[in-house]
């Protein structure tokens, strides 16, 4: 490979990666799709031979229990949606899994004044060869640029904006560099705008209040040129810089984006002031030709604007200055969130003893995955880890929201950017650089913020149209006075301005031009997604983006998935019942058969399995395990193998009675009761078959998260419906809903079909929420309305979700639910004022109240621009006053229903006052079972 050669990866707007990896600069595209319909392996063959002899497919990977495919192609010859054709020609139904978007390039934008400006640069790059996509954030001031490698570089996207007439850099997340730029962005308006007051200041005395002090008369009585006083030739020399060197942006900009075809707010303040000046240049030319200086026909001077003129400029700045500081404040969550990145860490060297030799400060960019490094007390964790030795309490409010510190030892996962409170710590490096959490919950927060909500759309589509509107607003305002002057309708009030019919009509025509503001209307929405995110990611939820955001408010059912959504996701096995058979000496003890069992379940990956190897070793003092043959897992049924010449079937008691096998007729009745007992308990019970009969059942059950009801109740509350899906049977599933408060319940769904349950709520006309953890939740996740993933759940449901709940908190859906609502309240809210100000500014600078002697003049038309966007800027900083909903586990009224088992095992003999918790004669392990139950209040009765 030359030394040149370098490997490009961007991602296309459904998040698939797209590659170069040759020399031929063949573009390898990268996607993952859903598959329905997968039974068996066969399957997989099918669909893997089918597109790999399909032209611009180069590599399939099918995975059978995921239902998922990853398919590589040339999308020169190929796309995803004839993929999915293709898929569909073989008989399986197939859907685009939308991947995050992680090597995006992201840029700071400069020199945006308002939402016009947003679309002048949208609609340029998106002619651009290359670009595929463009995202531009105002209030984040920055852009999310998808593009393709081989057509187009980052210095030539760079360039193009550039072009346009804006600046742009690549965004930097280092904390010191980040702050740096918005510090230079702001001193640089600082020094501009002091320059700028220094010279408006003398000019708006001399034109507004020096005329009237007796001192100063001379100023207007002694003339410096013929016919051109003190004061206007001083208000002249004091303008002329303000207008051309401090107010050059509003000119370079406006051309720029009148060039393109589009107009922002620079056009109007250029051409606001811009009217301003050179009508008052003129005043002075025909004062210097005509001696007695310009006289009209009412024997009125002609007066200058040159004040108007500077003010305006002056004040524009003044509130662009006070917005950038108010906006830098609505993005601190993300700020915080970069600052916590660790810049050094301390790397432990170790002999081949396992002895530190050395340890020495390296740059964070430095460290490895399986580093080991050390973490002082009052130092931050610098990547995520594992704890090698040492025991502390660490802060991880920043990332979970979680106030409380939690301990932390051996074996123990730690966050990078935590901080370490107590001992010393030494970790091993799991997760380093771009992959850590911090960084990945970085990205997603900026993500969020960069994405626009869909009622944004409106506010585009009327800033496309505004500044040519209100041009022709202020022509016909200057034209309808000049009529109502000339007619004399209006000479009483123009009189009484102490101008001529032109000047009036000029002055409410630049009063309309400049008081207009499309900036409110573009800092509306973005401004409020802003802070709701920031919010959302302070308080441990990760809302993907300002359509989740918006979309979350509408919510009305919810469908949680059971193991480890509803329930803690940790089973435990809580009883045994060994039946035997003929076929493996009816008196197999407890070890004998675990022994058996264990060896089965050691080769499957479903949680159940986990628990009922873990019961076989800790329990039943099984020690070895064997290596099974004709291993085959059933998906959303069960396991089959072979183990010392026993065919051996593990699984739930509607695929064993569909292999044709049930309990012998003798103990039939008292079996099944046993079982229907122990399902409407809450227990999961898995039945051992060995050549072909039941020779056992093993119960296991998994504890619900002590929130899942209080969550539920609140959600009741709100009005939405609360739905529960599971593999389960339906006693077991109804036992857990009924727990919880559900009463609504898809049990015994096979993993390939909850999405289809997501699509049944939506065809009823629900927005769904589908609430899961597992990888066979990602299908049901990607096709709700609103996915939103347990924090402690996998990394695909994680990827697949809308929302991200960090601490795995199910009370935290209501919150996202409120804040959600909060949030685009604040957004309507601002909405309504920039709108209605606009509407009732528009009319009064035009001079509709003139009548009752209310006028808006320019400078205070041009201040009330400057400061519509910062009060809606700051309308959104108030959603900072935010608190979650309280939403207490308990309480002193209402006391949750508890039931709990205790069970011992004692290597003793049946006791009559004991009873055996196994129908086996021979079994030496003795149960006892306690129950306790608590009171119910009157309350919870009547739920």
């Amino acid at each position: 490979m030359p030394d040149d050669y370098i490997k490009l990866e961007v991602l296309d707007n459904s998040g698939s990666s797209v590659s170069t990896t040759d020399s031929n600069d063949i573009p390898i595209k990268r996607s993952k799709f859903t598959i329905h319909g997968m039974t068996c392996s066969s399957c997989v063959g099918i669909i893997e031979n089918f597109l790999s002899n399909t032209d611009g497919i180069i590599s399939v990977q099918v995975a059978l229990l995921q239902e998922t495919a990853d398919i590589k192609f040339n999308p020169k010859i190929i796309d995803e949606d004839e993929i999915i054709e293709q898929i569909s020609c073989v008989g399986f139904e197939a859907k685009l899994i939308k991947q995050s978007e992680r090597n995006t390039l992201s840029l700071d934008i400069g020199g945006m004044t308002c939402s016009s400006c947003v679309g002048i640069i949208e609609s340029f790059m998106s002619t651009v060869d290359g670009v595929l996509d463009i995202k531009v954030n105002l209030a984040l001031e920055n852009a999310r640029v998808l593009y393709d490698p081989d057509q187009i570089g980052v210095r030539d996207i760079i360039k193009n904006i550039e072009d346009v007439g804006f600046t742009a850099r690549i965004s930097s997340y280092k904390p010191d560099e980040s702050k740096n730029m918005q510090r230079e962005e702001i001193e640089k308006l600082k020094k501009t705008l002091f320059y700028s007051v220094c010279l408006t200041v003398p000019v708006f005395l001399i034109g507004m209040i020096l005329h009237k002090v007796k001192i100063c008369h001379f100023l207007f009585t002694s003339y410096i040129f013929n016919g051109i006083s003190i004061a206007d030739f001083l208000m002249f020399s004091l303008t002329t810089p303000v207008q051309f060197v401090i107010g050059k942006r509003f000119y370079i900009n406006g051309w720029k984006s009148i060039k393109h075809g589009g107009a922002n707010m620079d056009v109007l303040v250029a051409l606001g002031t811009s009217c301003a000046y050179f009508y008052s240049v003129m005043v002075l030319l025909l004062a210097y030709v005509s001696p007695m200086g310009p006289i009209m026909s009412d024997q009125i001077a002609m007066k200058t604007f040159f004040d108007t003129s500077a003010s305006l400029i002056t004040f524009i700045l003044l509130g662009k200055y006070l917005e950038i500081i108010a906006k830098g404040k609505t993005s601190e969550a993300i700020k915080k969130l970069i600052s916590l990145q660790v810049t050094n860490a301390i790397l432990l060297e170790f002999d081949e003893e396992g002895m530190v030799i050395d340890e020495k400060e390296i740059s964070i960019e430095l460290v490895q995955r399986g580093d080991t490094l050390k973490v002082l007390p009052g130092s931050k964790i610098p990547t995520d880890g594992q704890v090698v030795s040492g025991v502390s309490s660490i802060d991880e409010s920043i990332i979970t929201g979680e106030s409380l510190p939690v301990t932390k030892k051996q074996g123990d996962q730690v966050i990078g950017g935590t901080l370490n409170q107590k001992g010393t710590l030494h970790i091993k490096a799991t997760r380093v650089g771009g992959d850590t959490s911090l960084a990945q919950i970085i990205k997603l927060v900026e993500k969020a913020q960069t994405e626009r909500a869909p009622i944004q759309s409106l506010a585009d589509r009327v800033s496309g149209i505004f500044v040519p509107t209100v041009i022709t607003l202020g022509v016909l305002t200057f034209v309808v006075w000049i009529i109502a002057g000339a007619s004399g309708w209006a000479h009483d009030y123009i009189v009484a301005s102490n101008s001529s019919v032109f000047q009036f009509a000029l002055r409410n025509a630049i009063s309309v031009i400049v008081i207009a503001c499309p900036c409110a209307l573009g800092l509306a929405t973005p401004t409020a997604v802003m802070v709701g995110t920031g919010i959302g990611a302070q308080c441990g939820i990760l809302i993907k983006g300002g359509a989740h955001l918006e979309t979350a408010h509408k919510i009305s059912a919810v469908i949680f998935d059971k193991t480890g959504t509803l329930t803690s996701g940790k089973p435990t096995v809580t009883h045994s019942t060994i039946i035997g058979s003929s076929a493996t000496k009816h008196h197999m003890d407890k070890k004998s058969f675990f022994e058996i069992v264990a060896s089965a379940e050691a080769a499957s990956e479903h949680p159940l399995a986990g628990a009922i190897v873990n019961y076989a070793f800790t329990v039943c003092d099984v020690n070895s395990t064997h290596v099974p043959t004709n291993f085959e897992s059933v998906t959303g049924s069960g396991i089959r193998c072979t183990i010392k010449d026993i065919d051996v079937m593990i699984g739930n008691m509607k695929w064993i009675q569909e292999e044709g096998i049930s309990f012998n007729s003798a103990d039939k009745t008292e079996q099944e009761s046993h079982i229907r007992k122990l399902e409407n308990e809450g227990n999961t019970v898995v039945f051992v078959v060995m050549n072909q009969e039941i020779t056992g059942y093993i119960a296991i059950s998994d504890q619900l998260k002590p929130e899942a009801r209080a969550t539920i109740t609140e959600l009741k509350k709100l009005g939405i419906f609360p739905w529960m899906v599971t593999g389960d049977n339906q006693r077991t599933a109804n036992a857990i809903a009924s727990q919880v408060g559900i009463t609504q319940v898809f049990a015994e769904v096979l993993p390939s079909n909850k999405s289809k349950k997501v699509q049944e709520l939506k065809q009823q006309g629900h927005i769904v929420a589908m609430i899961g953890d597992g990888i066979n939740d990602s299908p049901a996740l990607a096709e709700a309305d609103i996915g939103i993933a347990i924090g402690a759940g996998t990394d695909i449901a994680i990827e697949a979700a809308d929302i991200v709940l960090v601490k795995s908190d199910l009370r935290d859906v209501i919150t996202a639910i409120s804040l959600s609502k909060t949030t685009f309240n604040r957004i309507r809210l601002n909405y309504l004022w920039a709108t209605l100000y606009n509407i009732l500014g528009i009319p009064l600078a035009a001079g509709v109240l003139i009548p009752f002697g209310i006028s808006i003049p320019p400078m205070i038309a041009g201040m009330a621009m400057a400061f519509s966007s910062i009060s809606v800027v700051l309308s959104s900083l108030h959603l900072k006053t935010y608190k979650k909903p309280r939403i207490p586990l308990a309480t002193d009224r209402q006391m949750e229903f508890k039931r709990s088992k205790i069970h011992f095992d004692l290597p003793s003999k049946p006791s009559p006052s004991l009873s055996s918790s196994t129908s086996s004669t021979s079994s030496n392990h003795i149960s006892i079972q306690i129950e306790k139950q608590s009171l119910l209040s009157s309350s919870q009765e009547d739920d």
